[in-house]
């Protein structure tokens, strides 16, 4: 398969040089979609989407969010969740300019997805659809009553403090070699400031608030066996978005990274079958 790729820096809302990735099919693409990962990892670990949906005729746009990857911050650190809502906006606004009058969409993986569904809530113009995957409705040992209190009284008195995410590593793939290449990922970090934690608890309690309020087309990937964040958590939200437009699809088995799971090649076909009836006139 031959694509185009480039890696490029962009100057975000507050000035900051954020890294991207673009890559373009042969001819033009049938839709574009702009990609966002979770939290500590960062654009690159998203081939196999990528060379799937490049492959099947859709352009990619992968951002490293602030604090992650190659773009600059404190790792995993932010002040206010609306940084990744405006650096979201003003991205997705600088890639509807390149490509104009092609249809467009989100995708969010875990932590992008629950920074998506913030975004799309909150801008929904200009978009054709969005793509969820693995999105922390209902994480697993994370949000504990002690750590929470914790990371409350740390955000107030020392926001930059920094807490290891307790992320099982083992539970991202039921392939032992795609844990391993994220092991030994040198852009790969498990940290979040206190800050970061206590908006995220809130951005998250938002989200599933309004979830009645999502006026986009979804499309909701999950794997049946997520120990990171359930499946029973995407069920509750995908009940509570009222709109017909909306489709879930359950991996068998599947653990939290259904693009980096087996029986990846269905998900790429869900994924291509949303794009491609959502992007006709």
């Amino acid at each position: 398969m031959r694509m185009e790729h480039a890696e490029e820096t962009w100057e975000a809302p507050d000035g900051a040089r954020l890294y991207f990735q673009h890559w373009w099919p042969e001819s033009g693409p049938q839709a574009v979609v702009v990609l966002i990962h979770g939290i500590g990892e960062h654009s690159g670990r998203f081939r196999r989407l990528v060379q799937a949906l490049v492959s099947r005729g859709h352009a990619v746009y992968a951002l490293d969010l602030r604090g992650h990857g190659r773009s600059p911050g404190q790792r995993g650190h932010l002040m206010a969740w609306t940084e990744y809502r405006e650096d979201v906006r003003a991205f997705v606004s600088a890639v509807a300019a390149r490509e104009p009058g092609r249809p467009l969409f989100t995708y969010g993986h875990s932590m992008g997805g629950l920074i998506v569904l913030d975004y799309v809530l909150h801008h929904p113009e200009g978009l054709r659809g969005t793509v969820i995957s693995a999105a922390p409705f209902e994480s697993v040992g994370v949000a504990t009553p002690l750590l929470v209190t914790l990371a409350r009284i740390l955000s107030r008195l020392w926001p930059r403090f920094s807490l290891q995410v307790p992320l099982e590593a083992a539970a991202l793939s039921r392939e032992p070699a795609h844990v391993a290449d994220y092991l030994a990922d040198p852009l790969v970090h498990r940290e979040c400031s206190a800050r970061w934690a206590v908006e995220s608890l809130e951005a998250n309690v938002w989200v599933k608030a309004h979830a009645a309020d999502l006026r986009l087309p979804l499309l909701l990937v999950h794997g049946e066996e997520d120990r990171i964040n359930t499946a029973a958590g995407a069920r509750r939200f995908f009940a509570d978005v009222p709109r017909p437009d909306k489709r879930m699809h359950l991996v068998p088995g599947g653990y939290h990274e259904p693009h980096n799971d087996p029986g990846n090649e269905h998900v790429f076909q869900e994924v291509d079958d949303f794009l491609r009836a959502r992007s006709g006139p």
